[in-house]
């Protein structure tokens, strides 16, 4: 039962792939929300037991593996070189993360034993993605049932959020923000810019030696922290691979790999169906209301938060949206969302600043919760 519990986790992904590309449904819902469901509805099944020790490994394996894959395709060396309004935005994007989960965090301090590391993991995934929240919140040894109620929060708060930019957003913020003007940008902005489904042969030979660097790099993370402490110590391993993938992005062959970034997001596939797969529906009651509130709050304040401060800087309506979603989403949604503003110059850009949020996100997640801890006498 466990090999087929993990088998599951592991190919369950490439079925919601497919889905996605051939039926309206599945594509509306995206990958990430089925293999989350499909986790807790296996979860649930009656008469399944899911053997949890499976679960946590499969999603313990597949993160560390999943961050320098993503990283490969950022060039660090872009950053400063993009236009000043979006680096602006983009640095107020993600003061507003930490500013609004720390305020809602400390009001919230007394809800839950938790509140300093949710707070933490909400800045990962406000300023980079979930995989950051999922590294954090492993750093942090959060409850994984805490996770699931987070992560479930915040598809549906995300979903209404994608919504909005996806309509009226930019039509909104033009009312008090001035409209973009063009500037040139940077090119080429290196990402892939593939989707999961694209995969061909010719792929594999990038995806094995991108694959292979990830795995070299997380033995050198983990070697070095048991050669340091002794023991294997979660916090400096994670920022270990964090550092080591973005030093190896500053190579041009590393970042040409070929699907490397599409194979990090498969890997967070087989992360969802694992987490969801340690959902129990008898937990979504009492505490579970508090913890949605606790992440719409954050993610509400976040967003007026950064779009008042970009607005008292003159920035303008356009590149405050794709900040917002490159910080909120990361890469994913950079492109439909320029695609709803009509505005394709901010695509590339977009990329690039999606990807500088995951390399930031685990350092200003775990420096907020740290930060929160001690100003609660927490040590």
């Amino acid at each position: 039962m466990t090999v087929i519990q993990v088998l599951f986790c592991i190919l369950f992904p490439a079925a919601a792939i497919w889905a996605g590309e051939r039926f309206r449904a599945a594509k509306f819902l995206g990958p990430v929300t089925l293999c989350y469901v499909a986790g807790v509805l296996v979860a649930n099944l009656p008469g399944v037991r899911l053997a949890e020790g499976a679960s946590m490994r499969v999603s313990e394996v597949a993160v560390p593996l999943a961050i320098p894959l993503l990283l490969f395709s950022s060039d660090v060396r872009q950053w400063p070189r993009l236009a000043r309004s979006l680096l602006i935005s983009f640095a107020l994007a993600c003061v507003a993360a930490v500013v609004a989960a720390g305020f809602i965090g400390w009001f919230f301090r007394g809800e839950t034993d938790e509140w300093w590391k949710i707070a933490g993991m909400l800045v990962g995934v406000y300023v980079g993605g979930t995989v950051n929240m999922a590294a954090i919140g492993g750093v942090l040894e959060t409850k994984s049932e805490t996770f699931v109620l987070l992560n479930t929060a915040d598809l549906a708060a995300g979903g209404l959020y994608l919504i909005f930019l996806l309509t009226f957003a930019q039509r909104l913020l033009l009312r008090f923000m001035p409209p973009f003007t063009a500037a040139p940008h940077p090119e080429p902005f290196e990402h892939p810019g593939e989707g999961l489904g694209t995969w061909t042969r010719h792929h594999l030979r990038d995806m094995g030696l991108g694959f292979g660097l990830a795995v070299a790099i997380a033995a050198v993370a983990v070697g070095g922290t048991l050669l340091a402490f002794g023991k294997l110590e979660a916090s400096p391993a994670l920022l270990g691979i964090t550092s080591l993938g973005i030093a190896a992005s500053l190579f041009p062959r590393v970042r040409r790999l070929q699907g490397a970034y599409e194979l990090g997001e498969y890997l967070l596939l087989i992360f969802c169906v694992a987490m969801g797969s340690l959902a129990d529906l008898r937990m979504l009651s009492g505490g579970s209301v508090t913890l949605f509130v606790y992440v719409w709050a954050v993610m509400g304040l976040a967003i007026v938060l950064h779009v008042t401060a970009s607005a008292l800087l003159r920035i303008d309506a356009d590149s405050t949206l794709i900040c917002s979603t490159a910080t909120i989403y990361g890469p994913a949604q950079i492109g439909p969302v320029a695609a709803a503003m009509k505005n394709r110059a901010l695509v590339g850009p977009g990329l690039t600043l999606g990807l500088a949020g995951i390399a930031l996100g685990n350092y200003l997640g775990l420096l907020t919760a740290w930060g929160l801890r001690w100003l609660a006498g927490g040590g």
